[in-house]
């Protein structure tokens, strides 16, 4: 995977502001992409950048800066651009997920590029006339301005994701030590004595008023800890535990 990412660079064309090239690197970091190349940005990265950058700064100091198009795409099999608009001229199209498999599977055999414009007009028709897709984010179409930094975080997020799931890589939970059909018939007995004994429930019609409680901690699937600290708390309800075991002396003990 490490290897595959490392191939992924993600240029930005005539950057207005350094902010946002910080921000880029940023979210890139985040999903593990390193390579960051600049076309004429109109300010080179800065204090701004740096510190939107938020500890990214080594993707800033190793960004190539470059004068044409040409330069930074140099070498690349495969470049995607990014686009906000769906524009007139027939390009092949893909979704950010789309996108993000077919520039990692190509980035197993070389370098890729994804090439993101202009905060202001994005990249011109010439500049898209270099790509060999195109990438739309499909936004709210009654507001769908997206800043670049942030178009560049969901890219980042796709090409993370499908990476991990080409690895086998799943979240998982911490194992649990989930309470026993036994221990939960137990507690099941124990609230429903303790109902009964506080006079919440009649024992004559309670049955629903059971029925739902189980459905309520089946769902819950409480661990044996968890039980424990329920059946502590019907014990209290019931009176077993009163508040004075808590008490404390005010007075030190005095020496024989």
């Amino acid at each position: 995977m490490t290897e595959s990412l490392a191939r992924i660079r993600f240029v930005l064309v005539e950057t207005t502001h350094s902010g946002n090239i910080g921000a880029v690197a940023r979210a890139m970091k985040t999903m593990g992409l390193s390579r960051l190349e600049l076309v004429a940005p109109r300010q080179r990265p800065d204090a701004e950048a740096l510190a939107r950058a938020s500890g990214a700064d080594d993707l800033l100091e190793r960004a190539g800066i470059h004068e044409n198009l040409t330069d930074a795409l140099a070498g690349c099999r495969l470049v995607v651009g990014a686009s906000a608009r769906l524009r007139s001229i027939e390009w092949p199209l893909l979704e950010p997920p789309e996108c993000a498999a077919r520039l990692l599977a190509e980035a197993g055999e070389g370098e890729v590029a994804l090439m993101l414009g202009r905060e202001s007009s994005g990249l011109t028709n010439d500049e898209l006339a270099r790509c060999h897709f195109l990438v739309h984010i499909p936004t709210n179409p009654d507001f769908s301005s997206l800043n670049v930094a942030a178009a560049a975080q969901v890219l980042a997020y796709e090409i993370r994701r499908a990476a991990r799931l080409a690895a086998g890589e799943r979240l998982t939970e911490t194992p649990r030590d989930l309470a026993t059909a036994e221990a939960m018939e137990g507690f099941y007995t124990h609230l429903t004595e303790t109902l009964v004994r506080i006079g919440f429930s009649d024992p004559e019609q309670s049955r629903t008023l059971t029925r739902r409680l189980r459905r309520l901690f089946n769902r819950a699937r409480p661990d044996r800890v968890e039980l424990n600290i329920l059946r502590g708390i019907l014990s209290a309800a019931q009176g077993r535990k009163t508040p004075e075991r808590f008490a404390r002396s005010d007075e030190a003990p005095q020496p024989d």
